[in-house]
């Protein structure tokens, strides 16, 4: 059951991160005004942020629970480390979601309303190109958090068994 669970979890988180990101986003900045669309898009990558804390959370009470058994048991020594590995490719998404949308966000926001108190959007106000470096520095850590979800579904099959036998 707990690689039932972890499977679904980091689809839900990759697949969810993929979609939101490469395909919504995008399609959001093609179809509708710029402001329209960085408000709606703000509103998604916000709550694709608490998917993804939801799921790594969770994928990390399960990595932890079986790591626990196999610390009292004799399992072979390459399945404690794509345990391990998997571990840390967890909390590396996880920083990069913090970082990304926790700390960077705030500050784009910060931003954003500046912009509107000087009668502006952030696209036409002085703030423009701060907020073009935030927003740089943030699509590197999706980007960076994307790619490490991408290998952490492909690489399934190398702790899967691991799970599995808990």
């Amino acid at each position: 059951m707990p690689q039932r669970f972890f499977n679904l979890f980091s689809t839900i988180w990759v697949g969810s991160l993929l979609t939101t990101g490469y395909l919504v986003a995008p399609t959001l900045f093609a179809l509708l005004p710029e402001t329209e669309a960085g408000t709606v898009a703000a509103s998604l990558f916000q709550k694709q942020a608490y998917v993804s804390v939801i799921c790594a959370l969770a994928l990390l009470l399960i990595a932890n629970r079986v790591m626990r058994v196999y610390a009292t048991s004799q399992a072979p020594v390459a399945t404690v480390r794509a345990l391990r590995l998997a571990r840390r490719v967890i909390v590396a998404m996880l920083l990069c979601t913090l970082i990304g949308y926790f700390a960077l966000q705030p500050w784009m926001n910060a931003l954003r309303v500046a912009a509107q108190a000087a009668g502006t959007d952030i696209s036409h106000s002085a703030f423009r190109a701060k907020f073009g470096a935030l927003h740089g520095v943030s699509m590197v850590f999706y980007l960076a958090e994307s790619l490490l979800g991408i290998w952490l579904v492909c690489m399934r099959r190398v702790y899967e068994s691991a799970i599995a036998t808990f």
